[in-house]
């Protein structure tokens, strides 16, 4: 199943990956559980010198979009990584390592 193998490649970014209903153009977002901050209130709360423990997303992917569908057929450990940060990137976030990301996108772009 995608979600299980993308969560073994993730495990170490993400809490869980699970199939989404609420995406309708994007590939993939990130949430927060519900009894942890999002995103944006955590580098809010760092910005202003908080100590906040350190918490894992849940990446939700659209299962109706051509990338997912396509890592259906074959899950690409690129692919997976690239919609995480897309996802990192889409939410107001920075990725840990963007020369990776370019290395991973050029990857996939040439096929």
């Amino acid at each position: 199943m995608l979600s299980t193998k993308a969560q073994e490649i993730l495990s170490n970014q993400v809490k869980e990956v699970k199939v989404s209903s609420r995406l309708s153009e994007s590939p993939s977002c990130l949430v927060a559980d519900e009894n942890e901050l999002g995103g944006n209130m955590e580098r809010i709360m760092k910005s202003l010198g908080q100590d906040i423990p350190d918490t894992k997303p849940i990446l939700e992917i659209n299962p109706d979009h051509p990338l997912v569908i396509k890592l259906k057929t074959k899950v690409d450990e690129d692919l997976v990584k690239v919609l995480f940060d897309q996802a990192v990137l889409s939410e107001g976030g920075q990725i840990k390592e963007p020369a990776e990301f370019v290395k991973r996108m050029n990857k996939l772009m040439l096929g």
